[in-house]
């Protein structure tokens, strides 16, 4: 058995073998068919194979997955060892990831399954393409506020106000920039209606989501998106780990007598964790249970701290629905649906 370092590029990979008697060999590849077949047969079946997550390697262990018995994707941001090197080469970075592969001293990472990628891939472009219509309206609302005009902003997001939008106040090159902002609005409006469409249609297909959207305040599109991130929730240990993944726990520095805690570490997905606080200050609306925990430490800690501690509490609540698979029949009673059990068979 050998343990390999990979040095993946996005059009070559250099690899370290690093053999039980501690030779080392290097080689240089290119990312071609010809170039991964032939990597692919110097490759035994107990061979460990070690390589940072980067665009392609998902792609890049699919490719290698059957000629080799483990593959670790290792959390680049985790592992410090090649990010601060004084000599920084392709064959020094390999070299580390087969060394510490070797010593089973890696920071793995997790790799989302082809179907949960490929819908936080479309619910990222989404969220992207909304920020661009938010500021073409921002910047529709602010040619009408140098006329005088106040218009609410929230009125310039329906397709129909915005074709019915007055023109005959403004001047000939201003009807030119408002016509150009409105028909770019419209056309990113379409394009969302089609996205919204398929991202509901795609994460109905996916493990969990009767589960997570029958809790009230998640809704499909939002259900996409958190299941997305989460991805398999077997991963995950327990609902602090999912917390910790999300980037909704505080920062902690311990040290001697002193125990700091900061603010949240916010190292999880952004879209993902503003998801689930939307979710939540929807959610708290309907639970008497969720509202009460928020209205306890808003008291103590303000609304900010108040609304991200609930939605450490909702989030727990996920983990657990996920896990255990329950469907909510009354969310704010919290009553679950009691399972069905196939014809000729007792419960």
């Amino acid at each position: 058995m050998a343990f390999i370092g990979v040095d993946l590029h996005s059009n070559s990979f250099t690899i370290c073998r690093l053999e039980a008697d501690g030779s080392e060999a290097f080689e240089t590849f290119q990312l071609s068919d010809a170039d991964i077949d032939r990597f692919c047969q110097s490759l035994d079946a107990d061979d460990q194979v070690a390589v940072e997550a980067t665009g392609n390697t998902a792609w890049f262990c699919d490719e290698i997955r059957a000629c080799v018995g483990r593959i670790v994707v290792v959390n680049a941001r985790k592992f410090q060892v090649i990010r601060r090197s004084v000599k920084k080469t392709d064959k020094n970075d390999a070299r580390a990831l087969a060394f510490f592969l070797s010593k089973d001293m890696l920071p793995e990472t997790r790799l989302r399954s082809a179907a949960e990628a490929e819908l936080g891939s479309l619910v990222q472009t989404r969220d992207m393409l909304v920020k661009q219509r938010t500021m073409l309206i921002n910047k529709i609302h602010a040619v009408h506020l140098r006329h005088g005009v106040k218009l609410k902003k929230e009125s310039l997001t329906s397709r129909k106000r915005l074709r019915a939008m007055d023109l005959v106040r403004f001047t000939p090159l201003e009807r030119v920039e408002l016509e150009a902002l409105r028909d770019q609005a419209l056309s990113l409006s379409e394009t969302l209606a089609r996205l919204d469409r398929e991202i509901e249609k795609a994460a109905s297909a996916l493990k969990g989501f009767e589960e997570i959207s029958s809790i009230k305040g998640i809704g499909a599109r939002s259900a996409a998106i958190l299941l997305a991130g989460i991805g398999n929730v077997d991963d995950f240990e327990s609902a602090d780990k999912l917390a910790a993944y999300f980037g909704i726990v505080p920062r902690v520095s311990q040290s001697n007598d002193t125990d700091t805690r900061g603010r949240i570490t916010k190292r999880g997905d952004k879209l993902v964790r503003t998801t689930l606080v939307q979710c939540t200050l929807i959610a708290k609306r309907y639970s008497g249970y969720l509202n009460a925990f928020y209205q306890r430490i808003k008291a103590r800690r303000g609304a900010g701290k108040a609304i991200i501690a609930t939605a450490r509490k909702l989030l727990s609540i996920i983990y657990d629905t996920l896990k255990n698979g329950w469907i909510f029949e009354d969310f704010p009673q919290f009553k679950i649906k009691e399972k069905q059990c196939p014809a000729g068979q007792s419960s």
